[in-house]
């Protein structure tokens, strides 16, 4: 689709290399679900979200998450105002289009809960109010795989919260290259502007929501997530969350492709990114040496592909 494109082109202009990446968050966005950045310092993670903001427009917010962040530093308060005798509510920063949650295993697991509402729901409740948070709504959550002095690691309930778990890598030599060409003057972050509306970006969302899936891949998703629950190298396996988690984001995918109906080949490309922060290895693998990617792609590897023998007919 040229909307796609030119939204990926944009973000590119600041992440070189990171086509792949960058389409990952589309998947994301286009499902409605929310984005966990995982990686070491220094590659990106902050800029890739900066990039994503302008790009989509709307409200950004960014929260930096300390060990002394408050759930009300997060959501927001109410303040009573002595002109009108009554209680209003301050918007915290999670209310907004985009929000960067940085460094989010930095805070304590109070503060990380006081998210959970509104990522699975889509707003907040400060003092028995509930309060929606307008659409689109999209949190991309940073943290730092390697450093773990004073960081609280995410509990599976939030883990489970993200739709999709991105890692950057390091760039290329070329890329690099291209990199240190690019900012010599001024970084592209300041100059990229939004190639969509927030409205084009909401009508997205409801098509991929209506994408066509044949019963046959809806068995083949859910084939897949029971053989995580079976595997002998998985001591915890992938939840129902993660089947409805699967499916919506192969719907994404497929529109990203420019397809009308899902394939299993759209199940495949995203699988390990969806799966592999809701799955727990067992020790015997983690003594292996086994990292959870290389589970699930021997996982795919092993069930059975649906074979198409019309436009939307598998079996």
């Amino acid at each position: 689709m040229l909307t796609i494109d030119k939204i990926i082109d944009n973000v590119e202009t600041v992440m070189i290399g990171k086509r792949k990446e960058i389409k990952l968050s589309l998947v994301a966005l286009l499902a409605g679900g929310h984005v966990l950045l995982e990686d070491v310092p220094g590659v990106g993670k902050t800029v890739f979200v900066r990039a994503m903001a302008k790009t989509i427009g709307g409200s950004f917010k960014r929260i930096q998450f300390t060990p002394d962040l408050l759930p009300s530093d997060v959501t927001g308060v109410a303040i009573y105002n002595q002109k009108t005798q009554l209680f209003e509510f301050k918007a915290g920063p999670i209310i907004a289009n985009v929000v960067l949650a940085d460094e989010i295993n930095r805070t304590s697991p109070k503060t990380q809960s006081a998210l959970l509402e509104a990522l699975e729901e889509g707003n907040v409740t400060v003092d028995g109010e509930t309060m929606n948070i307008h659409a689109p709504f999209f949190v991309l959550a940073t943290q730092n795989p390697i450093e773990y002095a004073g960081t609280f690691p995410l509990p599976e309930a939030q883990l489970d919260r993200f739709l999709i778990k991105i890692n950057l890598g390091y760039p290329s030599v070329k890329e690099e290259l291209e990199l240190l060409n690019r900012v010599e003057k001024e970084h592209p972050i300041h100059s990229i502007t939004n190639v969509i509306e927030l409205e084009e970006v909401i009508t997205l969302q409801k098509v991929a929501r209506n994408i066509y899936i044949n019963e046959a891949v809806k068995t083949y998703i859910v084939n897949l997530i029971h053989a995580t629950r079976m595997s002998k190298a998985i001591e915890l396996g992938a939840s129902p969350r993660a089947t409805i988690a699967l499916m919506r984001a192969s719907q994404a995918n497929a529109l990203i492709n420019g397809k009308d109906f899902v394939t299993p080949d759209d199940v495949k490309e995203i699988a390990s990114s969806v799966l592999s922060h809701r799955i727990r290895l067992t020790n015997e693998s983690l003594v292996k040496e086994k990292k959870v990617e290389e589970v699930i792609e021997g996982i795919l590897a092993h069930i059975r592909v649906p074979v198409m023998d019309k436009k939307d007919n598998f079996k």
